[in-house]
């Protein structure tokens, strides 16, 4: 995993040497030199410092960033290859097939910063306008509509999702939308720190309008209250929406956010939104019923449909359409926006540059044209089947940890093996690229390009209603550095993005992947069997298949993990909500012992040495380590510990390790010590 290369400075060289399908020669892994460790910490008192200490004081959070680790590395270095397909493909003096074309004149509309600060808020002037308009509250419905089309969630959501007791189709379905913070607890919370953001979020608001007015010569949607006064008021709407959200630890529960409906029960609910009227201007196919989230979230919405004033509404949409809008506009919007989201609740020093989040947009928005030439940039042809073949191993190691379980029963034993070979495998890219050629795509626009693409995006979704589920989409762009799992259709997918070092190198030796790559694939696989995944049956149907005795005693266990790391404070007077991490732990306890049970099985079969003094035992646990190394500005792991459902690297990785006995022996620890737990957490 040494050879780490500069996407951008050589890519044909590096490509071969970083993608599974290279064929160079393996090499062993030197924690020493990758990414180093720090010999004065012992690695059983603090084996996150022993692995992370050294990377951690030479590499410090860029003025641009939040947080600074080795997933943030690979980003970055993913994210500068991107730049450079994308400011090729925007050259229109040279050939371009039809995909270079589309993201190419995509991208140049994006970084024509000239251009959006010579058109103000022109490219929202019709909306807003609109919004002005409005002479009663019967035609929000229209306006829902409108905004919904443009991709801005205007107080609720609607799509399409896989039917969880009918894992086979897809329904269509409405959910919570429209807080502009990124949680409901920070409009509720009353500590000094949350009154003070609120009144931070207050001067944000009252700014933007103050700008919108100072950008005008005309109303464009404001209301004559003034901008202080306008954002009182859409704070105080957003607030009583917040009453009615449901938390983030409820959320987690499957079964509280499925409540199937007839469209006429919708009705009944929220008369204040004419619903079927709503539907049929999305242009959405016919349907009976529909999952409606949270019940009392839309119970809520009417009665703020009813009490509201019109132009209390009026203010609360030109609010949405210019939070939504903002990184598009002109430059006082921008540094704006960025004053609030990225410096007061992130703690960033510095705006990315432009060229960052045009890269973001493309791959968010037409990430199957991207991935293509992506994927020919950088993934090898065999990288499917390398990573395919660690997938196996690992789904072996979980059989054979299921089959000698001491606390599962014969019957819930056999249901879980049988939902694990289930399990789907999405490696790489997708089977079939979206095609975009419908979607008209100028050089000139950006705004356009924007609201167009949510139009197709949309369009794409709610077709899905009532239709067979398409088992070939893959939820993550190519790029993407990230792995998931999805219950609902029990699937694990490993974009080509991740699979680069420091997560896999094909030149590095079997401990390090097995610590790198390894622990992702069995994190995801564990997914399947957390407190969410353990829910769903191999067929992705939400189905109670456990025993009450085994419910209880899985129930038992994770209980163990909730306490454990509720314990772990990463910043002063805040400590992890171990519920609302409870998922991600699991997996990340269950994946890391997995990998190490798989490793085991490939030593026995292929031997490796003791490399700079570390044994191979050894070197698994110090590469899953440095996944880990980050840093991180107090602001930001402040928003995090109250939404961020993974905990902090340091957690990661110590929470982790002191619940093995395998670390323990591996590293020659003993009782008492802070990495060796008593009693284990164990679950898989």
């Amino acid at each position: 995993m040494r050879s780490v290369c500069l996407a951008a400075l050589a890519l044909a060289a590096c490509a071969a040497a970083q993608t599974p399908g290279s064929s160079s020669k393996s090499a062993a892994f030197d924690p020493r030199a990758d990414p180093g460790i720090d010999p004065t910490i012992d690695p059983c008192v603090d084996f996150y410092q022993y692995a992370c200490h050294t990377w951690n004081a030479t590499h410090p959070i860029p003025a641009d960033q939040s947080r600074w680790g080795r997933f943030e590395e690979l980003q970055e270095r993913t994210r500068e290859t991107l730049r450079h397909i994308l400011e090729k493909a925007s050259n229109a003096d040279i050939q371009r097939d039809a995909v270079d074309r589309e993201i190419g004149d995509y991208y140049a509309a994006c970084m024509d910063d000239n251009a959006a600060n010579a058109q103000g808020v022109d490219p929202i002037r019709g909306e807003l306008d609109h919004v002005a308009a409005l002479r009663n509250k019967a035609e929000l419905t229209d306006e829902f509509v409108r905004l919904h089309r443009l991709g801005i969630d205007i107080l609720f959501h609607f799509g399409s999702q896989v039917d969880r007791h009918d894992s086979t189709h897809s329904i269509a379905m409405v959910s919570e939308a429209g807080l502009s913070l990124p949680d409901r607890d920070y409009y509720l919370k009353t500590d000094p720190r949350s009154v003070q953001l609120r009144e931070q979020f207050l001067a944000h608001v009252e700014a933007m309008f103050r700008l919108l007015g100072e950008s005008s010569s005309k109303s464009v949607g404001k209301s004559s209250e003034g901008p202080e006064a306008e954002a009182r008021t859409v704070l105080s709407i957003e607030t009583e929406l917040a009453k009615a959200t449901l938390d983030r630890v409820e959320r987690r529960n499957p079964e509280r956010t499925y409540n199937k409906l007839t469209v006429h029960e919708l009705v009944s609910l929220d008369p204040g939104i004419d619903w079927p009227h709503y539907f049929e201007g999305l242009a959405a196919p016919a349907f009976a019923t529909l999952n409606v989230t949270y019940p009392p979230y839309f119970r809520q919405m009417e009665s703020l449909l009813v009490q509201q004033s019109l132009d209390d509404w009026k203010t609360y949409l030109t609010w949405q359409i210019l939070n939504n809008s903002a990184e598009l506009l002109s430059a006082p919007f921008v540094s704006e926006q960025f004053r609030f989201n990225g410096g007061i609740l992130k703690g960033l020093r510095e705006q990315p540059a432009r060229w960052k989040s045009c890269v973001t947009l493309v791959d968010k928005q037409m990430g199957d044209a991207l991935g293509q030439k992506f994927v020919e940039l950088t993934f090898g042809t065999q990288g499917k089947q390398r990573t395919l073949e660690m997938v196996k191993e690992l789904e072996a190691a979980l059989a054979h940890d299921i089959e000698t379980l001491d606390w599962m029963t014969p019957p819930t034993r056999k249901q879980a093996l049988a939902k694990l070979r289930e399990i789907s495998n999405k490696i790489g890219y997708p089977d079939h690229w979206r095609d975009y050629s419908t979607v008209a795509i100028s050089r000139t626009g950006a705004l356009g390009n924007y609201e167009r693409l949510n139009g197709f995006e949309q369009a794409h979704d709610l077709a899905k209603i009532g239709k067979p589920v398409d088992h070939s989409e893959m939820k993550m762009t190519a790029p993407t550095v990230n792995a998931s799992y999805n219950g609902a259709e029990n699937v694990i997918t490993f974009p080509a993005g991740i699979l680069q070092p420091p997560f896999y190198d094909n030149r590095a030796d079997d401990a390090a992947n097995f610590g790198g790559i390894g622990a992702v694939i069995g994190h995801e696989l564990t997914h399947g069997f957390d407190d969410q995944g353990r829910k769903f049956d191999g067929q992705g149907n939400l189905r109670d298949w456990w025993t009450p005795e085994d419910a209880q005693e899985f129930e038992k266990r994770v209980s163990c993990i909730a306490d454990e790391y509720s314990q772990f404070s990463p910043v002063e007077g805040a400590h992890l909500n171990g519920r609302l991490t409870l998922g991600e732990n699991t997996a990340d306890n269950g994946g890391v012992r997995l990998a190490f049970m798989a490793l085991l099985q490939r030593l026995a079969q292929h031997p490796e040495r003791t490399t700079g003094g570390f044994t191979p035992e050894q070197r698994f646990f110090l590469s899953y380590a440095h996944l880990w190394c980050q840093n991180i500005t107090e602001q930001a792991a402040r928003l995090r510990v109250n939404t961020d459902p993974h905990s902090p690297g340091q957690f990661r990785v110590n929470g982790v390790v002191s619940n093995m006995p395998e670390f323990e022996k591996a590293f020659s620890c003993h009782s008492g010590q802070p990495m060796v737990r008593g009693p284990a957490c164990h679950v898989w």
